[in-house]
């Protein structure tokens, strides 16, 4: 189990961590949280239905990270289609990061509940439900990480070019960290497989 995620019964899976991994895991998910942005509470009394059709950016952000995590839906080629993709965005964005966020803070709150053992160690245990959690935060954070990096389909490909930067590269730490995300990703995505 050490450092990929294996099924656990009743449809959940389950992860061998070290403190250092649990603590890199944390503060990726903090940060992302920090990048998608606080969310827009209602107001105390206020109609929930009003909430409901509320309306939120139409235009793209500016941030490269979080135009990949808030792509545009149709395109930016065509006037036309800039339109349906700005009223798209109107109303969907909002959910949109509503539902990253709730992602990562589901990663933040089970890492905060675990125990760690006196080796160093834990072993995180997700259910279906935040196991779906974990998934979308593990592809978010490789977006965003992808993004800084400048990582192209042709690097996508070819891992192993990500692999040979130099130690003095000052991207490696990042790098080391986008390849073992998706390593979490492929074995949580596998373990979720019937």
């Amino acid at each position: 189990m050490a450092g990929h995620f294996e099924a656990t019964p009743g449809g959940g899976a389950a992860v061998a961590l070290d403190e250092v991994e649990i603590a890199i895991l944390r503060s990726l998910a903090v940060q992302l949280l920090e990048l998608i942005g606080p969310g827009d509470e209602p107001a105390e009394g206020a109609d929930p239905l009003a909430a409901l059709f509320a309306e939120g950016p139409s235009e793209p952000p500016a941030d490269p990270a979080l135009a990949r995590l808030f792509p545009e839906a149709y395109g930016d080629e065509d006037g036309e289609l800039r339109a349906a993709s700005a009223e798209f965005r109107r109303f969907t964005e909002n959910d949109l990061r509503a539902r990253k966020r709730d992602d990562a803070l589901a990663v933040v709150r089970t890492l905060d509940g675990l125990t760690v053992a006196d080796d160093g160690g834990a072993v995180l245990e997700l259910t279906g439900d935040e196991c779906r959690h974990w998934l979308g935060a593990l592809n978010d954070l490789r977006l965003t990480i992808g993004t800084r990096l400048e990582v192209s389909d042709e690097d996508e490909g070819d891992s192993g070019s990500l692999y040979r930067l130099p130690d003095s590269d000052p991207r490696k730490p990042m790098v080391m960290a986008y390849l073992w995300l998706g390593a979490l990703q492929e074995t949580l995505v596998e373990t979720l497989m019937p």
